[in-house]
Order: C-alpha cells, then sequence, then structure tokens
C-alpha cells in the first residue's frame, strides 16, 4: 500500500580524506579555425600529391632503367652497332672475329685517348668536327683510315701531298687497282661513286681510277710516312648493303685489321671534346642525359594538360581608341607584303570586288560563280573567261601581277556600277 509521503534521499558518501588526491592537467588539441586537425590536413594534402609522386617516380625508375641498359644496337650510319643497310655491324663483327679489338667511341677525346702507336684509327666522318678536334686528331701516333675526308683532314693527315678531286666522274661501275699497293691488288675491283681523290705530292699512291678520270686520282689513296694513313672516297664501302660487293670486304678488312686495335670513331653532333683534360659543353655530359630530358618534356607536358584551366569564352571589349579603317587596311596591307601573302590578298580583292558587284546587280551573297559571272557579262559585255580569270583565277606570282590585278577589278567594278 502506497502512502502520499516522498521517498527518503539516498544517503551521501563522506569522501575519503585520507587517500591522496590526483589531479589530471588538461592537454588543449591543436585544433584549425575550420575544425581541422594537423593530422586531417596533412592527409588531404598526401591525397592530393600522392599522384603525381607516383608518377614522377615511375619516370625516375624508367629513367634509370634507359640509362643503365643501353640498346645494343643503334641507328646511326656507319655505326659498329648498326645492323641496318647504313651500318657497319657485319664489318666490325668479321674485324672481331679475325683477333682486332673494336673500341667504339663518338667523341674526339676518346678516340684521341685511344690512338695510340701500334692500333688503327677510323675516323668516319670530319663534317661534325671543330678545326682544333682535326688537329688533335692528326696529332695522333696511331695509323689512320680516313672515310670521304675533308681538305683539312686528308692534306694534314698526307702532309701536303694529298687532296679531293677537282674534277671527278664516279660512274657505279667496277675498277681495277691499276697501283700495285697489296691491299688493292688483294681486293681486285671495288665500286665506288664518292668525290675522288688525288696524290699531289711523293709519298702517296691512288688506286682504283676511273676511266675518264684525271691524272693520280682514283678512289682509294695509300700515304706511307711516320705513319699509314688510307682513304676512301666512298663509305658505302663499309656499310652493311655494300661491304659485300666485289672486293669492298678485302680492301676494307685489310686496311682496318692491320693492327690488334682498332678505335672506330663516329663523331657526335653534340662533341665538342678535344681531350680528356679539355672538354666543354655538352660532349662532357653523360649519355642518358638526354632520355632523362625527354621524359621531362613529356611529364610537364601531360602535368600542364591536368592542371590547365579553361579561361572560359573570348570576351569583345571596345577599343581603347579609335582606329580609322584606312589605317587598318594599311596595316593589312603591310602584313600581307611582309608575308609575301599575296593569294590571301588577291582573295580578299577578288571577294569583296564579287560581293560589290553582286549585290549592285540584284544577286545574293550567296549565289554561285556561273552566275555571277553571266550577271557581270551581260552588264559589262566581257568576255565570260575575261570575268572568271579576274574573279576566280589563279594568284598573282609577284607584286607587280597584284597590282594589275587590283586595277583591273577595279575597272570591272566601275564597268558594273556605271555601264
Amino acid at each position: 500500500m502506497t502512502t502520499g509521503l516522498a521517498a527518503p534521499p539516498p544517503p551521501v558518501s563522506t569522501p575519503d580524506t585520507s587517500s591522496t588526491a590526483v589531479t589530471t592537467a588538461y592537454v588543449p588539441t591543436p585544433v584549425m579555425g575550420d575544425g581541422t586537425t594537423a593530422g586531417s590536413r596533412a592527409r588531404r594534402r598526401w591525397r592530393a600529391v600522392r599522384w603525381p609522386l607516383a608518377v614522377l617516380l615511375l619516370v625516375a625508375i624508367v629513367a634509370g632503367l634507359a640509362a643503365l641498359s643501353r640498346p645494343a644496337v643503334s641507328s646511326t650510319p656507319l655505326a659498329p652497332d648498326n645492323p641496318g643497310p647504313s651500318g657497319a655491324r657485319a664489318l666490325a663483327q668479321v674485324l672481331g672475329d679475325q683477333g682486332v679489338d673494336v673500341e667504339y667511341v663518338t667523341t674526339t677525346a676518346d678516340a684521341v685517348s685511344r690512338a695510340l702507336a701500334g692500333t688503327t684509327l677510323l675516323v668516319t666522318s670530319d663534317l661534325d668536327l671543330l678545326p682544333e678536334q682535326i688537329d688533335a686528331l692528326l696529332e695522333t701516333e696511331a695509323d689512320l683510315v680516313l672515310v670521304e675526308p675533308g681538305y683539312d683532314l686528308l692534306e694534314g693527315a698526307t702532309g701536303g701531298t694529298a687532296t679531293l678531286a677537282d674534277d671527278w666522274s664516279s660512274p657505279d661501275v667496277a675498277r681495277a687497282p691499276d697501283c700495285t699497293d697489296p691491299d688493292a691488288v688483294a681486293a681486285g675491283s671495288i665500286r665506288s661513286t664518292g668525290f675522288g681523290l688525288t696524290a699531289t705530292g711523293p709519298g702517296s699512291t691512288v688506286c682504283f681510277p676511273g676511266d675518264d678520270s684525271p691524272p693520280d686520282t682514283g678512289a682509294y689513296l695509300v700515304h706511307e710516312g711516320e705513319r699509314r694513313v688510307v682513304a676512301l672516297d666512298d663509305a658505302a664501302l663499309l656499310t652493311n648493303s655494300g661491304i659485300t660487293r666485289d672486293g669492298n670486304a678485302a680492301l676494307v678488312l685489310r686496311s682496318l685489321g692491320r693492327h690488334e686495335t682498332l678505335t672506330w670513331f663516329v663523331p657526335s653532333l653534340t662533341d665538342d671534346t678535344i681531350s680528356e683534360d679539355v672538354g666543354a659543353g655538352t660532349g662532357a655530359l653523360p649519355p642518358w642525359v638526354t632520355v632523362v630530358l625527354v621524359q621531362l618534356l613529356v611529364v610537364a607536358f601531360f602535368a600542364a594538360l591536368w592542371r590547365g584551366r579553361r579561361l572560359g569564352r573570348l570576351v569583345t571589349e571596345d577599343l581603347p581608341v579609335v582606329v580609322r579603317a584606312s589605317e587598318t587596311t594599311r596595316g593589312r596591307g603591310r602584313l600581307y607584303r611582309r608575308s609575301r601573302s599575296r593569294g590571301h590578298a588577291a582573295a580578299g580583292l577578288r571577294a569583296h570586288s564579287a560581293d560589290r558587284m553582286a549585290s549592285r546587280l540584284g544577286l545574293p551573297r550567296s549565289a554561285a560563280a556561273p552566275a555571277l559571272i553571266d550577271a557581270i557579262v551581260r552588264a559589262t559585255h566581257r568576255p565570260a573567261e575575261q570575268v572568271a580569270h579576274l574573279l576566280y583565277g589563279p594568284p598573282p606570282a609577284d607584286d607587280a601581277a597584284l597590282l594589275e590585278l587590283a586595277r583591273h577589278l577595279d575597272q570591272l567594278e566601275s564597268e558594273v556600277f556605271h555601264p
């Protein structure tokens, strides 16, 4: 049975003052103004940059692999690792099988450091060499084999006793050696379409002359002096596509295989070195720099596409000054004249003349060319071929023809407006 009295309050426990009280210091949490913490902000930034970092890491890995794994073949003309028609890999492999150590270099500094006495230095071209680089090659003690040499290299190597032929016809026919050089005699015959080599002094012997070549002129030259210098006027003798023709293989193998070491020098466009002690520019950079730079350019291009922002539609604005129509016309005319755009200028003259005459004759601007020509012929009584040539003929060949076209168009318009 319940009563109307309230329940007594629970007993209040008295705290135990005998024990030691423990307090905890308040450690505030760093909270930003928008309610984010340092940890949440770091996670957000990581999500924003993780994909670009992944791409950069991938590019770095690919660049490292490309730098470490140099391709076994190339497409450089006359290079010993080029298996293509313009390469010389077949010749280099045969020389290697015969015990010749072929050292492939692409800088003048490497060629000079390896071209010692008792070795052979092959120079495949001197078109990209500086005068000081040619001088450095000539100061070496190795025997020289020069392929399509220039005046400076050939005359310097032979002491001025040989030069390039001035008048030389070189049909692609087999030629006999016509000399006593043992290498040329062993070759039997070769075919050459080069410029020709001429002996101008003692010590130089020329072989394989043409049927109508000048005296002491041929495709193969040997100079015996302090060292042996061999010059070939046609690089096709060394290539994979030409080495098996006639006696090319015998001649080239005997010329290059006289010593156990052959320095095969193919000059590079980026080489400006002279020796191991003196070198500058891109020739001192490692070969993988070009690969890395290309890949960085590709990454920069895609990054620009990814981060690019459209600026929206173009908005026309009033010009701050008033430009007279005559000044605009003169300015456009000067631009056409400077770029020699006579075709554009003639097209503009013809189009505006056609519009004005069509409006005068009651034709719409979209009227076809035959309709406009017929209307002008009826108004001016000119031949239809003449009107068609003025309005739709070829562009003028020079400024005088353009002025003549403008004069004839003006006269035609005057006839239409004032028949």
